[in-house]
């Protein structure tokens, strides 16, 4: 595994960790030590995304809060603030998006078009998978930290592992301990 240049932490905010949330994860509690564990090792190229309630009503997201209403609240509200554990990840401010995959011109803009990119977060079988695909078809060279990675639910967060390891060369699927042993 070559050194990657950027660790992406996709949304670890309340809304998918606290345990009262429909979209709270089981296993962001067992993936938070790992990605401190990761950014501690990124040191400044640690950068932090929040999904946020953003998106335009009058496309398919319009459907979409209507069946997830607790969620079509206000971006202050502190249901996507972030987890206190990971408010000191990054020196970066977090990059806000009302979308499930984080890659987009924003992102490439920050860590550069063709970077080495290692991904953790929530959740694996969203975000984490819709971003690893779009910076793949991007040019992008992707690891994702498995171990550092939190599904909704342990057979969903196997499943979109197994879809991201069909993309090699350009997805990798490893662990923690692999990204770490390669910086």
């Amino acid at each position: 595994m070559s050194r990657a240049d950027w660790l992406v932490v996709i949304d670890p905010q309340a809304i998918f960790a606290s345990t009262g949330s429909a979209w709270g994860s089981p296993f962001f509690g067992q993936a938070m030590p790992r990605i401190r564990d990761l950014a501690g090792a990124f040191g400044e190229k640690v950068l932090v995304t929040r999904w946020m309630p953003t998106a335009d009503r009058t496309t398919s997201w319009g459907d979409y809060f209507a069946a997830w209403p607790f969620a079509d609240q206000p971006p202050t509200d502190s249901l996507f603030g972030l987890v206190p554990e990971a408010a000191d990840l990054s020196p970066h401010p977090p990059l806000d998006l009302p979308t499930f995959g984080k890659w987009g011109p924003e992102l490439e803009a920050i860590v550069g078009r063709g970077a080495r990119v290692v991904l953790a977060g929530v959740s694996t079988d969203c975000c984490v998978v819709s971003t690893a695909l779009a910076a793949a078809d991007a040019g992008a060279h992707v690891t994702v930290a498995a171990d550092a990675c939190a599904g909704s639910t342990a057979e969903n967060h196997a499943a979109a592992l197994q879809v991201m390891a069909l993309y090699p060369p350009q997805i990798t699927v490893s662990d923690t301990a692999t990204v770490l042993a390669a910086r």
